[in-house]
């Protein structure tokens, strides 16, 4: 499914200081290229001043300042195997994009026979982000309507149950240590994932480990040819209401998009994909970002035009 982002050329990008700005909302939920402006992991803000003097992508650093933002990218060209690492392995609230990989897990742990098994819940599991299973208290939804919920509406509730499916946020945390991630951690379930207070080390997870993830889970042998086709189906019709604003408006037109993204308190702007150029090999991006203040503005422009320069650079 083609995404209806606008046309954004690279030589329009690396000529021009902005892209142009898009409206904020919160989320109705060649060799390779390397930069860390960070020596180690870390889940407390740092200030954009502080970035490395050293650091290779200096457009990142200036998108920091200017969005008076922490920024984490990670992004991999699958065809040339050339990175980008931008604070790619600091800490980061990851908010809604856990429903990707809880997909992921529930999809792993079910053969696709027992999608249709009903899960039932009540007015007292709903909560504001819960679009979705508002509409089915009485009856109740399918496993395979509660992936839909939380992968593309990010429905709050739907997440929950799927967690609670796992049996829990510790066995998201184990799944993704079967897919080699030692580093992401899942300790709450919503709305509180949301909080992301800086310095809390729960619920976080840093844009390498979280990309790699995805990499795995929509790419890579994480899950059989058939429930890998229904998550990357749920993923490429992301339809929460800010999708369109983040990865989807950096990439030309006409590419394919598959990403979840993820917004909480202090700022949070997240957006994780893997995108298919028409006549190359698909890209992992990962963009990651947080504020210090508890109520500052969701800048959906920041993840925009870092995922513009991430293709300008890599394509």
């Amino acid at each position: 499914m083609t995404s209806s982002q606008p046309t954004i050329t690279r030589r329009a990008f690396l000529g021009a200081a902005v892209v142009v700005p898009l409206a904020g909302c919160t989320e109705r939920d060649t060799p390779p290229v390397s930069s860390s402006a960070s020596a180690s992991p870390s889940s407390a803000p740092v200030s954009p001043a502080t970035a490395s003097a050293n650091d290779q992508h200096h457009r990142l650093v200036s998108l920091e300042r200017k969005f008076d933002a922490r920024l984490g990218v990670y992004a991999l060209a699958t065809g040339t195997g050339a990175t980008i690492a931008h604070r790619a392995d600091e800490r980061f609230p990851f908010c809604s994009t856990f429903k990707g990989l809880a997909a992921a897990a529930v999809l792993h742990r079910h053969p696709l026979s027992e999608l249709n098994s009903v899960v039932r819940y009540t007015r007292d599991d709903l909560m504001e982000s819960s679009v979705i299973t508002r509409q089915h208290v009485a009856r109740g939804m399918t496993i395979r309507q509660l992936c839909d919920a939380a992968v593309r509406y990010s429905d709050g509730t739907a997440g929950n149950l799927l967690l609670r499916d796992l049996g829990g946020p510790s066995e998201l945390t184990a799944y993704t240590r079967g897919l080699g991630d030692t580093v992401t951690r899942m300790d709450r379930t919503e709305p509180a994932v949301a909080t992301a207070t800086p310095g809390d080390p729960r619920d976080t997870t840093t844009p390498r480990a979280l990309s790699t993830n995805y990499h795995h889970i929509v790419l890579g042998e994480a899950l059989p040819p058939d429930k890998r086709a229904f998550l990357r189906d749920l993923l490429e019709r992301n339809a929460t209401s800010v999708g369109a604003q983040r990865i989807r408006a950096g990439v030309p037109r006409g590419w394919i998009v598959a990403d979840k993204t993820g917004t909480g308190g202090y700022g949070t702007v997240n957006d994780i994909a893997v995108v298919w150029p028409p006549a190359a090999a698909p890209l992992v991006i990962g963009i990651m970002s947080s504020k210090t203040e508890k109520d500052a503005e969701h800048d959906q422009a920041l993840v925009a035009e870092a995922a513009a320069y991430v293709v300008a650079t890599l394509t």
